[in-house]
């Protein structure tokens, strides 16, 4: 679900707004949506796949990002938090803050029962008009669940659905896996 607009700015007033603010809101033309906090379990997932990510990137030329790194959706006017991102060299910001990403190549939603129908459905049409952007995870937080999207030469997004302890989901634009026994670890 997509929370209420508070008011209409421009993309520069957000960006000092957000700056200087005590929480996250998303921009999206013009408009200002407050994102509301995580779960505890939202939050052990998050950070067991920004473990998992890390230790496997560490040395290569691959960063991963959580959800405090905005990316810009330029061709809608658009600033996202996904809730985990990856960025690969030549990383791309949108200036010397280094806080908006330009350039992920991996994004990654934990769903929740309040923003899966969003993150399924028109967040991740926004997440397609990123021309870097070559996959896009969804997490469960009610199943052992990944199901991964990856954009095909020609445009296409092929969909793969991962499940089990026994599951691991490959992060091929980044050189790394998911094991599922891992991101469900509490």
């Amino acid at each position: 679900m997509q929370p209420e607009p508070l008011q209409k700015i421009t993309r520069e007033a957000y960006l000092d707004l957000e700056r200087k603010a005590e929480f996250k809101s998303e921009f999206f033309d013009g408009e200002i949506f407050v994102m509301a906090g995580a779960s505890r379990k939202h939050n052990l997932i998050l950070t067991n796949i920004i473990s998992v990510l890390r230790n496997q990137l560490i040395d290569g030329p691959c960063n991963v990002y959580p959800s405090d790194m905005k990316v810009r959706v330029e061709r809608i006017n658009k600033y996202a938090y996904p809730d985990i991102s990856i960025a690969c060299e030549p990383e791309y910001f949108e200036d010397d803050h280094n806080d908006v990403l330009l350039n992920p190549v991996v994004v990654i939603e934990i769903l929740s029962d309040s923003t899966e129908a969003y993150d399924r459905g028109q967040k991740f049409i926004h997440y397609q008009f990123v021309p870097s952007l070559v996959e896009y995870i969804l997490v469960s937080q009610n199943s052992h669940e990944v199901e991964r999207f990856v954009r095909q030469k020609e445009g296409a997004w092929i969909y793969s659905r991962h499940e089990g302890p026994e599951g691991r989901v490959p992060v091929g634009a980044a050189g790394c896996e998911l094991p599922l026994w891992e991101i469900y670890r509490t």
